[in-house]
């Protein structure tokens, strides 16, 4: 029998925990107006209603009568999703962590869900547009490019801020949602760092922009909220707020940064879930394993363009 101690040292020692991602906040779905009494299909028509018209008039003349504007919004539940996976029988038997990667699976299978969800709510307002598109409304663009060769400037909430109230989104619950380097740029903006000049933004220069995922002051009215979930831009020529100097994207997907009001009357986006995530288990004894399923069928669209400034930044900090 040998003296040596080898053999009662372990050079290795596994831990009982498992590692895990770091998980971002999700906020999508608290500004996405869930539509109901949609009992059954997976089309949904809300009647939409325009102006009324003054006309001058002349004593003694016929009125001239105008019929009113309508149109139709069409909303489609069109994403049907599934998250799936499985443990084999012999892998639960010998696998040292196997209870606690079975607890994850459905957890996990519902993120993956939202996250889908969350990036499908923020890619609704640029689906269909145009390469370039300012998406003007009311003579107003509504989508821009930073005023700083592709980078966001205070002028730039500014100039959203002018944008929704010439289309009378009231200001009220005002939201901004950037990209991180977005902060970044905000955060290390000259007029900022220098709070001799600006001592409204010292919090800013002491604390950071964002804590949490919100900025630490409000940016003319503005709540700004960070989030990795925007949707990238390619435009080759997107014009700034001046409505001459164009911007090209294509070759850094630029991130589409987005400004509205929460405010429920003028709430951008409509959705519904016709099946939230749902979790169907069983033992599939032909393959000997445990399969674990998470499915969802939900739609989401953007419901008021007018409703909405996007700025496209570059990402590169």
């Amino acid at each position: 029998m040998t003296t040596s101690t080898d053999y009662l040292t372990r050079s290795d020692v596994w831990s009982q925990e498992l590692k895990e991602l770091l998980r971002d906040e999700m906020m999508a779905q608290r500004y996405v107006r869930m539509l109901e009494g949609f009992p059954d299909g997976d089309t949904f028509h809300i009647p939409q209603i325009g102006e009324i018209i003054t006309r001058d008039y002349s004593e003694d003349a016929a009125v001239v009568y105008d019929p009113l504007s309508t149109a139709d919004f069409t909303f489609t539940v069109d994403k049907y999703l599934t998250s799936a996976t499985y443990i084999t029988k012999k892998a639960e038997q010998d696998f040292f962590y196997a209870n606690e990667l079975m607890s994850r699976f459905v957890p996990e299978q519902e993120r993956a869900i939202l996250e889908h969800f969350e990036a499908t709510t923020f890619a609704a307002p640029e689906a269909g547009v145009s390469a370039n598109s300012a998406e003007a409304i009311n003579g107003i663009s509504h989508r821009i490019a930073g005023g700083n060769s592709g980078k966001m400037e205070l002028e730039d909430f500014a100039y959203a801020r002018y944008a929704l109230k010439k289309s009378n989104v009231p200001d009220q619950a005002m939201v901004a949602i950037v990209d991180p380097s977005v902060e970044y740029t905000i955060n290390t903006l000259s007029n900022l760092v220098n709070v001799s000049n600006n001592p409204k933004f010292e919090g800013v220069v002491s604390k950071g922009v964002a804590t949490g995922m919100r900025f630490v002051a409000n940016v003319y009215g503005f709540d700004v909220y960070t989030s990795n979930y925007l949707p990238t831009n390619t435009d080759s020529a997107l014009l700034e707020r001046d409505g001459t100097t164009p911007n090209n994207f294509s070759s850094n997907n630029g991130k589409v940064n987005m400004f509205f009001s929460a405010a429920p009357v003028a709430n951008p986006f409509v959705g519904a879930w016709r099946q939230m995530p749902e979790v169907d288990y069983e033992y599939n004894k032909d393959n000997q394993r445990h399969e674990y399923v998470t499915s969802s069928r939900y739609g989401v669209k953007l419901y008021r363009p007018e409703g909405i400034v996007r700025v496209a930044t570059n990402p590169d900090v």
